[in-house]
C-alpha cells in the first residue's frame, strides 16, 4: 500500500474530492426515507396537499443534490484511478528498459505484458471502486444504523446482529478467494505465453501444418484458465445468494417484531417501512464492501506482480564515479574472464578467456552451437557482467564506464534480427536519430542494402510490417547491419548476422566495411570459415574455452579443431 500511495500522491486532490462528493450523495440517500416518513405522517395521513407538494419539491432537490455528488465522485475517482494506473504502467515500462539480460531472463515476456496490461487494469479498477464504493458503502451502512437507532433502538439491534453475520461471511470468503485469484493470474500468463508464441511463429505453424497441435495446446491452457477463473469467481458468486438470504430473513424479522411493537403502540407502520429501507441500504452497502474486499484480494495479487517489476534489483548499474579512457580507439582486452548464468550460480559457460583485439582489427569467433560465442561478445557492452576476470575497452574496465557511454562505443548486430514497425528510413536511423540522409545511404551501401531498398517503389520510405515481415531474412539482416553502422561506433559486433545472406553478398559486405569502417574494431561470429578467413585473428571456442587463436593460415597448420571445422565445411560444399 505504501507503493500505491506513492503513485496516488499526484492525484491527492481527486482522492479527497471523491469522498467529499460521495458524502453529498450518501447524505441525500440517507435523508430520503426520513423525508418519506415525514411526508406520509404529516402530508398523506393529514390530507395536507400543500405540505405534500412542499415535501415533494424538497425531495426532488435532495435527489438532484445527490446526483451532483454521484457524478462528481465518479469523475474524481476516474481521474485518480486512471492517472495512477498510467503512472504505474509508465514506471514499470521504464524499469523494464533498465533491466539487464539476466533480469529479463527472470520474467517471461508474456508475463511482463500481462503485468503491464491486465494486472495494472485490476489495480485501476480497485482504486476506482475504493474511491467510489468503499467510501459510499461504510457511510451508507453506519448512516443506516444511526437512522435505525433514531427510529427505534430495539429494532436497530437486529441491524447489529446482521452486520456481525455478514462480516464473518466476508472474512471466510476472502480467505478462500485470495489464493485462487493468484492462480488465475498465473494461468493467464500461460495463455498469453502460448498465444504469443503461436502468433509470432504463425508462418512456421502453417509451413509445418501444425494447426491442430497448436489448437490443442491453446485449448489446454485456455481450459485451465477458465477452470481456475470459475473456481475463483464461484466464491464471489456465492456471496450474492448468501446476502439475499440474510436480507430476506432480516425483513421477516423486522416485520415480525415490528408488527408486535405496532400493536403495542411503540412503533408506527411508516417506521417499519423506513426500517426496511434502511435495512436494505445497509445490506446493499455490506454487499458492496464484500465485493470491494474480494476485488482487493484479487488486486493484491496484481499489485504484488507489478511490484515484482518495480522492486527488482537491477544487477547492472552505473558506477558511482564513471571513468573516461585517455585514448578512445576501440581496443578490447579480455583478462581471465569466466561467466556463469543465474548471477554466477549456474553452470560455467565461459572459463578463463583471455585475448586482445587491437584497434581496427577484425576478430572472428568460431565454434559449435553452445560453445559460448554470443555470451562472449555480450559481456563487452555489459549485457551480462563477468563472473570472474575483467573486460577492458580502451584500457578501462567496462564496469567503470557509465552504461550509456559504454554502449555508445559498441554497435551490436544481435543474433535475432529485430526490425520495428515504420519505414526503412526510420529503422536505419533508429541507430542514430540525428544522422543525415547521406550518412544513412552510406551505411546502407556498406551493408549492401541500398540497391534492394531503391528497388522498392517508395525506396527508404517503404513501410515495414511488424518485425519486418514484408522483407526477406537476408534483407532484414542487411537493414539491421546498416542500423549498427550508422552509429559510427569504435567497436562493431556481428553475431551471426549474415546467416541469411548468400556468400557473395556476405563477402561484399565485409569488403565494403574494410574500406568504410577500417578504423573500427570488428568482432564477427560466423558459422562459415569462408566468412572469416580474412580476419586478423580467429578465436576457436570449445566448451567455453579458447582452444586455438591465430590467422586462418596459422590455424590450418596448428589447430586440429579448426582443421576439423574446415574439413567438415569442405565436404558440405560451404567453402
Amino acid at each position: 500500500m505504501q507503493t500505491l500511495r506513492k503513485y496516488l500522491q499526484p492525484y491527492k486532490k481527486y482522492v479527497w474530492l471523491a469522498p467529499f462528493f460521495m458524502l453529498i450523495e450518501t447524505g441525500a440517500e440517507l435523508l430520503t426515507p426520513t423525508l418519506m416518513t415525514i411526508l406520509i405522517q404529516q402530508g398523506v395521513e393529514a390530507g395536507n396537499v400543500s405540505f405534500i407538494a412542499q415535501m415533494g419539491a424538497i425531495m426532488i432537490g435532495v435527489a438532484l443534490f445527490g446526483i451532483v455528488g454521484s457524478i462528481g465522485c465518479l469523475i474524481a475517482a476516474a481521474k485518480a484511478s486512471q492517472g495512477t494506473g498510467a503512472d504505474m504502467r509508465k514506471a514499470a515500462f521504464v524499469k523494464i528498459q533498465s533491466f539487464s539480460f539476466h533480469n529479463i531472463d527472470t520474467f517471461q515476456t508474456s508475463s511482463l505484458i500481462t503485468r503491464l496490461t491486465n494486472d495494472i487494469t485490476q489495480i485501476q479498477m480497485v482504486i476506482f471502486m475504493i474511491l467510489h464504493i468503499m467510501i459510499r458503502a461504510p457511510l451508507l451502512c453506519f448512516g443506516s444504523i444511526f437512522m435505525a437507532f433514531k427510529i427505534n433502538g430495539k429494532m436497530a439491534g437486529i441491524f447489529l446482529l446482521i452486520i456481525s453475520i455478514v462480516v464473518v461471511a466476508i472474512m471466510g470468503i476472502l480467505k478462500i478467494a485470495l489464493p485462487r485469484f493468484r492462480i488465475v493470474q498465473e494461468r493467464l500468463d500461460a495463455v498469453n505465453t502460448v498465444m504469443r508464441e503461436c502468433l509470432a511463429g504463425i508462418r512456421v505453424v502453417k509451413a509445418f501444418v501444425r494447426h491442430s497441435y497448436e489448437e490443442e495446446k491453446f485449448q489446454k491452457v485456455n481450459e485451465s484458465y477458465k477452470t481456475s477463473s470459475l473456481n475463483a469467481f464461484f466464491v464471489m458468486m456465492m456471496a450474492m445468494p448468501a446476502m439475499m438470504l440474510v436480507l430476506n430473513c432480516s425483513i421477516v424479522a423486522i416485520l415480525w417484531f415490528g408488527a408486535k411493537m405496532t400493536v403495542g403502540g411503540s412503533l408506527f407502520p411508516e417506521d417499519i417501512m423506513a426500517l426496511i429501507t434502511y435495512l436494505m441500504q445497509m445490506l446493499m452497502s455490506m454487499m458492496m464492501i464484500g465485493m470491494i474486499f474480494m476485488m482487493i484480494s484479487r488486486s493484491k495479487v496484481s499489485i504484488d506482480r507489478v511490484l515484482e517489476i518495480l522492486q527488482t534489483e537491477v544487477d547492472l548499474k552505473d558506477p558511482v564515479q564513471a571513468k573516461q579512457p585517455e585514448i578512445q580507439n576501440g581496443k578490447v582486452e579480455y583478462k581471465n574472464v569466466s561467466f556463469r548464468y543465474d548471477n554466477g550460480t549456474g553452470e560455467p559457460v565461459l572459463s578463463h578467456i583471455s585475448f586482445t583485439a587491437n584497434p581496427g582489427e577484425t576478430v572472428a569467433i568460431l565454434g559449435k552451437t553452445g560453445a559460448g560465442k554470443s555470451t562472449l561478445v555480450n559481456l563487452m557492452p555489459r549485457l551480462y557482467d563477468v563472473t570472474e576476470g575483467e573486460v577492458l575497452v580502451d584500457g578501462v574496465n567496462v564496469k567503470d564506464y557509465s552504461l550509456t557511454e559504454l554502449r555508445q562505443k559498441i554497435s551490436p548486430v544481435l543474433q535475432e534480427t529485430i526490425l520495428f514497425s515504420g519505414t526503412i528510413r526510420e529503422n536505419i536511423k533508429w541507430g542514430r536519430a540525428l544522422a543525415t540522409d547521406e550518412e544513412m545511404v552510406a551505411a546502407a551501401k556498406a551493408a549492401k542494402a541500398h540497391d534492394f531498398i531503391m528497388s522498392f517503389p517508395e525506396g527508404y520510405d517503404t513501410p515495414l510490417g511488424q518485425k519486418g515481415v514484408n522483407v526477406s531474412g537476408g534483407q532484414k539482416q542487411r537493414i539491421s547491419i546498416a542500423r549498427s553502422l550508422i552509429r559510427q561506433s569504435e567497436i562493431l559486433i556481428f553475431d551471426d548476422s549474415t546467416s541469411a545472406v548468400d556468400s557473395l553478398t556476405e563477402k561484399q559486405i565485409w569488403g565494403a566495411m574494410a574500406e568504410t569502417h577500417k578504423g573500427c574494431t570488428k568482432f564477427i561470429i560466423a558459422q562459415r570459415i569462408s566468412s572469416v578467413k580474412d580476419a586478423d585473428k580467429i578465436l576457436v571456442l570449445k566448451n567455453g574455452t579458447i582452444v586455438a587463436e591465430g590467422t586462418h593460415e596459422e590455424l590450418m597448420e596448428k589447430s586440429e579443431d579448426y582443421q576439423e571445422i574446415y574439413a567438415s565445411q569442405m565436404r558440405k560444399g560451404e567453402m
